[in-house]
């Protein structure tokens, strides 16, 4: 399982991509609802399949609100467009944007993540940063006033990953410890309480944290062990705890299951995926559209296997949609399609996955906060 070896930093995450399966930096492919140029191709007209926004090879990572996207370039700018009624373009203003624009002059960003309406990125420093709506305390700032630019978060240097829900906000440092902030009505902070708070917060003692995911009301996290853990929120059983109910959250962590073999795991509004070390890929939590691409819409409260194959290898999910890469390079989509957020050139909900196009050099997604955006980076 993964260690912690220091920042994660741009310099040696682009190493890794060098030595690895990246043939090259990759294009940026956007599909969905574009009410407000969140696709970035400088007009608001939905689209149903994928469409490269521009000509450029030099996106590295991407991340996606509600109505707004966020992203980190190569040379370690950083870049927004979209929705911007809180600020969460992080451009000084409250305009909205249709096509990508550069968020201040710095080279040293590393990793972007959105929330709801607010966003958050790590500079190569390890200092974490935060802008947009800030209502709940979820910026960390100590108050609740939002931002339209960026601002530090306290002055440590040691963040590693950070994860935003709807309006709560989840991350980790390099020390393997957990940290919460925001709201807090469903438990979702797993601070064994419901109280709101407004600055970081660690979450127990545990230095053995590793990924974390965020749904609207709930959290998802690993540990370096393979295990699995969830709390908040669970009206649709999106714990995976084997419950569901108005009052079956949780309001600290708790261990879904007993294995150990869990590697990544998303969460979007009230769905959850996950995937194993083996390649299977499993879901569970509200199922209304499809959402969880178990070939029917009844939810579930436990995680369920989505077919038999063994060879998925990236999960993203989105306001009740999966998006998900093969080993292979090919990228699948099931649940609602309501804006062509599925990106199969229609408008059906579907239930099972589905391939998206022909391509075969997808390598990034999103995490796409309660969006019905999608997001994706495949090689030229």
């Amino acid at each position: 399982m993964p260690s912690y070896s220091g920042v994660w930093t741009l310099q040696a995450q682009m190493q890794a991509v060098a030595a690895g399966t990246w043939s090259g930096f990759p294009f940026l492919y956007a599909w969905g609802l574009n009410s407000k140029g969140q696709l970035g191709l400088n007009d608001t007209a939905n689209r149903s399949s994928p469409v490269q926004v521009d000509s450029l090879t030099t996106w590295y990572q991407i991340t996606g609100g509600s109505l707004f996207t966020s992203a980190v370039k190569t040379n370690g700018t950083l870049w927004s467009w979209g929705y911007n009624n809180y600020g969460q373009l992080a451009q000084n203003d409250t305009a909205n944007r249709s096509s990508p624009v550069q968020i201040g002059a710095l080279t040293t960003w590393s990793k972007v993540a959105a929330g709801y309406v607010q966003c958050f990125a790590i500079k190569t420093d390890g200092t974490l940063w935060s802008w947009g709506r800030n209502h709940d305390g979820q910026l960390g700032l100590n108050d609740t006033v939002n931002r339209s630019s960026p601002v530090q978060v306290g002055a440590l240097t040691t963040w590693y990953q950070i994860a935003g829900g709807e309006i709560h906000t989840i991350a980790t440092k390099t020390d393997g410890t957990l940290w919460s902030w925001g709201r807090n009505g469903s438990g979702q902070l797993g601070l064994n309480d419901v109280v709101n708070r407004s600055s970081p917060v660690q979450v127990g003692i545990l230095t053995t944290w590793y990924q974390v995911a965020c749904g609207d009301t709930f959290t998802l996290a690993t540990k370096t062990d393979g295990t699995m853990w969830s709390w908040g929120g669970n009206a649709a059983g999106e714990l995976g705890l084997g419950d569901a109910g108005a009052f079956t959250g949780r309001s600290s962590p708790v261990q879904v299951g007993a294995l150990t073999t869990w590697s990544q795991v998303a969460g979007g509004g009230f769905i959850s995926m996950a995937l194993k070390t083996d390649g299977t890929l499993w879901s569970w939590g509200n199922n209304f559209y499809g959402g969880l691409g178990i070939n029917n819409t009844a939810n579930r409260s436990s995680p369920v296997q989505i077919g038999a194959l063994t060879t998925w290898s990236q999960i993203a999910a989105g306001y009740s949609f999966g998006l998900v890469i093969k080993t292979d390079g090919t990228m699948w989509s099931w649940g609602r399609n309501s804006n062509g957020q599925l990106g199969l050139n229609d408008t059906a909900n579907r239930s099972s996955p589905v391939q998206v196009g022909a391509i075969t050099s997808w390598k990034s997604l999103s995490k796409m906060s309660r969006s019905k955006s999608s997001l994706a980076l495949a090689a030229p």
